[in-house]
């Protein structure tokens, strides 16, 4: 089984990251990216980060391609957050999948974003069997998220 992971930022990603966060407030998602912004589980401040939402099917999920990182953690305290792109805010509620049920939303995730976070994912794309998305389910968290009304 594969460990649990929390891949630190290096520069590179710090940089990609701030980049993409300064788009993404200003209403420029680069290739689909939002902010996250979830309650800090300690602070109760809010926290905010880039994402990439997925559909599958017609749910929307949040993938962590750095693993068990403190929006995780957050996330799971919280229950649910915020998605920010310019002005617009969509508050939801989230509920973490299942390993068992990851690996068609990790292929898919891979499938569109492998150019941005592959290297997380230690060798393992989007043609990679779904045995082997299941090995490495444990190591990579994932949100369904719900708009909360």
């Amino acid at each position: 089984m594969t460990e649990l992971r929390n891949l630190k930022p290096n520069k590179f990603d710090r940089i990609f990251n701030g980049f993409a966060k300064r788009l993404t407030k200003i209403g420029i998602g680069l290739a689909g990216s939002q902010n996250l912004a979830v309650r800090g589980r300690k602070s109760g401040e809010w926290r905010t980060t880039p994402v990439n939402p997925l559909t599958l099917r017609g749910e929307r999920y949040l993938v962590s391609p750095r693993g068990h990182t403190q929006w995780v953690r957050n996330m799971r305290a919280a229950g649910g957050g915020e998605l920010r792109l310019g002005r617009r805010v969509e508050p939801f509620t989230a509920v973490e999948v299942e390993d068992g049920a990851k690996p068609e939303i990790l292929r898919l995730y891979l499938k569109k974003w492998a150019w941005e976070v592959g290297r997380f994912f230690d060798g393992v794309d989007a043609r990679s069997s779904d045995e082997k998305l299941l090995e490495i389910a444990p190591g990579f968290p994932v949100f369904r998220i719900s708009a909360r009304g």
